[in-house]
Formats: C-alpha cells, structure tokens, sequence
C-alpha cells in the first residue's frame, strides 16, 4: 500500500514538472518590426508571446486572445521581461511587449516642478507606441481583445501603463505595476490594479503616487511590498525576486472576478504628485 502511494506521488510530481515544462515550450515568442508614417518612420519592435494552442484555437474564430502590453523601464530592452511574458502567455494570454525607447531618442532626465518631474513627453511617447501597435497587432493577430487590455509595466514602463489608462480607463481591464514611481494610481475603482514594490534605498515613488491603504482597499488596488530592489524586477534579477513576483501574480490572476461599478455623478480620481525633488543616492553610516 505504502509503495502504491509512493508510486502515485512520484507520478503526480512528473506530471506537475511536465505540465510546466510543457507550458514554457508551448509558447511562442516572434519579434515584429513595424514603422509609424505618422511619427517619421519611427520604428516599434514589439515581441509577441502566445501560447500556441490559444493560438490555434483563436485562428479558428473559437475564442478571443486576452492581451497583456508588456512595458519596460527606462534603459531597459523590451525583451527583458520574459519572466512576466511567459507567465501571461501561459495563462492564455497574447503579450506584447513594445521597445519605446530607440538609441536617437533623447535621454530620460529630470526637471525639478515639472508634472511628472518632467516625464510626460517620454509617457505620451509610449502611449502613441502602444496605440500604434495595437492597430498593427489587430492585422497580425485579429482574433485577439484589444477592448479590454491589461497594462504591465516596470518602472517607467509601470507609468506609462498607468498613464495610458487614465487617458483610455474605458480599455483597461486591469494594471500591473513593478514599481513605478512618478504617475498616481487611478483610484475610481473602474478596474483592478496590482503594483509590486521594491525595498530600495534609491528608488522612492513620488509623494502621492501611492494611495493609502484606506483608499486602496475602496478602489480595488493591491499594493505588494516586497524585499528586493527596483532593479531586481526585471530578468537580470535575482531567481527569487523573479519566482516571487511569478508566484504572487499568478494567485492574484485566479481571482479575475469584476470589480463593484464605480460610483456614478464623481469624475475619475487621480492623486496629484506635485512637484518634487530629484533622486539621488542616500547615504548609510
């Protein structure tokens, strides 16, 4: 008897690894390379994660692909979120990830009372990156929903996700941030948002990025405060950072009931950041 059941959990424990084996394998990566004659010819790589048999299954008119837009943080390639990517695309997902930043762009600087310390030309930037993608998207993958987007993002890359869905809240079905530190998070509750924070002595979120916990337990906002640092949020970090942030994300997703309707006759709430300092290194003794 005892050796039946040895026997049965050593099977079930092949079958767990094979399962995950065969989901990573099961997804394909492509990378596309489109020019918006709008803005100069500018191009936008994107990469494009999707689970081949959702795949299939979207080619034949019998579902709609739920798409994530994967955004990265500032210095940072498009394709270094595989992490994310792979853990969306296994659970159905079509994910785009766009490259918003090109070597001729100016750098990311920072200019004291400016809104967004003077940040908004970067997120209008990536807003016309992702409009301009999605449209491009819609003739290469047309079975997909692109009404209903769930915005990903580190870092800068968590700000544009934010800013795009308060200009387009009507699109969103829900945020992920990883840190981002510069736009403040909605607050009317429209759709659901979820943003992992870093423990770092350098990177702070602007006074006002984050609301409280009062307000974020009415709006349906999930703040996850972790232990590792900003920079850790991406493939180069750590195997625990990464599998941490993985294991957390994938049991909130099982929870991907609606939220309550936002309260009629009050406009959207978005906490103002205001003006404020730059960062810079704090010391320790």
């Amino acid at each position: 008897m005892k050796r039946g059941i040895a026997v049965l959990l050593s099977l079930s424990a092949v079958v767990a690894v094979g399962y995950f084996t065969a989901s990573k394998w099961a997804i394909r990566h492509e990378t596309l390379m489109f020019h918006d004659p709008a803005r100069g010819d500018r191009p936008v790589e994107i990469d494009v994660a999707v689970r081949r048999d959702r795949e299939l299954q979207a080619n034949a008119g019998m579902i709609k692909l739920p798409v994530v837009i994967l955004n990265h943080g500032n210095t940072v390639k498009f394709t270094e979120y595989s992490f994310l990517a792979n853990l969306f695309a296994a659970r159905g997902y079509m994910v785009a990830s766009i490259q918003h930043d090109l070597a001729s762009d100016a750098p990311l600087v920072t200019k004291v009372g400016e809104l967004y310390v003077g940040r908004l030309p970067q997120y209008h930037r990536g807003v016309a990156n992702i409009r301009f993608a999605i449209e491009e998207l819609k003739t290469v993958q047309p079975n997909a929903d692109y009404d209903h987007l769930t915005m990903v993002g580190h870092s800068n890359g968590g700000d544009i996700s934010m800013y795009f869905a308060k200009l387009y809240p009507e699109q969103i079905k829900k945020v992920v941030t990883l840190d981002n530190l510069r736009v403040p998070f909605m607050t009317d509750g429209r759709f659901k948002i979820i943003s992992f924070r870093s423990k770092d002595p350098v990177f702070k979120p602007d006074p006002g990025v984050i609301p409280d916990d009062e307000i974020c337990a009415k709006a349906g906002i999930t703040v996850v405060r972790t232990s590792f640092q900003h920079n850790d949020m991406r493939d180069t970090g750590s195997d625990e950072a990464k599998t941490t942030i993985q294991q957390t994300l994938d049991k909130m997703l099982d929870d991907d009931s609606d939220l309550r309707p936002a309260e009629t006759g009050s406009p959207p709430v978005m906490t103002d950041a205001g003006p404020v300092a730059p960062y810079a290194p704090v010391a320790h003794n």
